[in-house]
């Protein structure tokens, strides 16, 4: 899990909030910017509480549409809707006596957010299709890159459900807060790679490649020096790495051309040329009495 390795202040301090946290049995709201390991700290808050031998359930709010959502977090009934031809248990369901990790939860729809709500305060909920209610012990960890707090004045996030899920916020260090940890990673990572393409040593970062990696600023955090670490790595072919690519969209043959009827490089414009003499000349044998064709055949042939 490499977004549990550090060293650096900024992120002991968010271990410790972590371990402080868990074994209270109350919700808790991760936030931080994409690629800072929220997943991986809400893992963390359920394998360190009392329900760590009950199920985690992980959802990513964002991957569903607005009307699936619901139904994917508080099951259905058979026949609630087309395709329902047999009853599904929801997410609250399969993580009942554990914990439910809801990712992304500001991209819930806010007559979803109602019932959710309606879970936190009551542990109950109903199926879609369903006027039963389903009673449920679970323990919510949410997270989101969004600012919950003005969502919530918008009128975008419900207050009350914001109120009932912090009762601990803890914010996931951006990595370029975290200097000290990125060479650490950063030989995690190459090590790694060199296992995958069976290199018998760990390739070293060159002092270029590791001042350069220092002084960037990662906003795509410890998923950007995933990638970038590893596909320096493919790309060295050696045990020393010096080039390092932030950017790999740049293209070596400049901006990419989509408009139609821009001029035609040089070599395309020698092909069409050359087609259009073809199609010429073809229209001038057509012409042509059929006994002279053969000597025109002969003369092309010269």
């Amino acid at each position: 899990m490499p977004q549990g390795l550090g060293q650096s202040e900024v992120f002991l301090e968010f271990q410790e909030k972590i371990s402080r946290v868990a074994p209270i049995d109350r919700p808790v709201l991760v936030l931080g910017e994409r690629g800072t390991g929220k997943e991986l700290a809400a893992a963390r808050i359920h394998f360190l509480s009392k329900r760590w031998q009950k199920p985690l359930v992980t959802l990513n709010c964002a991957a569903l549409t607005p009307t699936l959502i619901g139904s994917e977090l508080f099951g259905y009934e058979k026949g609630a809707f087309t395709g329902a031809g047999t009853r599904q248990a929801g997410r609250f369901e399969q993580a009942s006596g554990g914990t439910l990790f809801l990712d992304e939860i500001g991209s819930i729809p806010m007559e979803v957010q109602e019932k959710i709500l309606r879970v936190v305060e009551y542990g109950s909920f109903e199926r879609v299709g369903s006027s039963r209610p389903v009673q449920v012990d679970v323990r919510i960890v949410a997270a989101t890159n969004a600012d919950l707090s003005e969502m919530a004045d918008k009128g975008t996030f419900k207050r009350d459900l914001l109120d009932r899920l912090s009762f601990e916020v803890i914010y996931a260090p951006p990595l370029r807060y975290r200097k000290e940890d990125i060479l650490l990673l950063a030989n995690h990572f190459a090590g790694r790679m060199a296992f995958e393409l069976g290199w018998e040593e760990v390739p070293e970062l060159s002092h270029g490649a590791v001042e350069a990696l220092e002084a960037y600023s990662w906003p795509g955090n410890i998923r950007e020096l995933k990638n970038v670490v590893e596909r320096a790595v493919y790309r060295s072919g050696s045990q020393l790495i010096h080039g390092i690519s932030f950017n790999p969209f740049r293209s070596p043959y400049g901006k990419l051309i989509e408009k139609s009827g821009t001029p035609l490089p040089v070599y395309e414009e020698s092909a069409k040329a050359l087609a259009d003499e073809f199609k010429g000349l073809g229209a001038d044998l057509l012409k042509k009495p059929l006994k002279d064709l053969s000597r025109c055949f002969m003369s092309m042939g010269k």
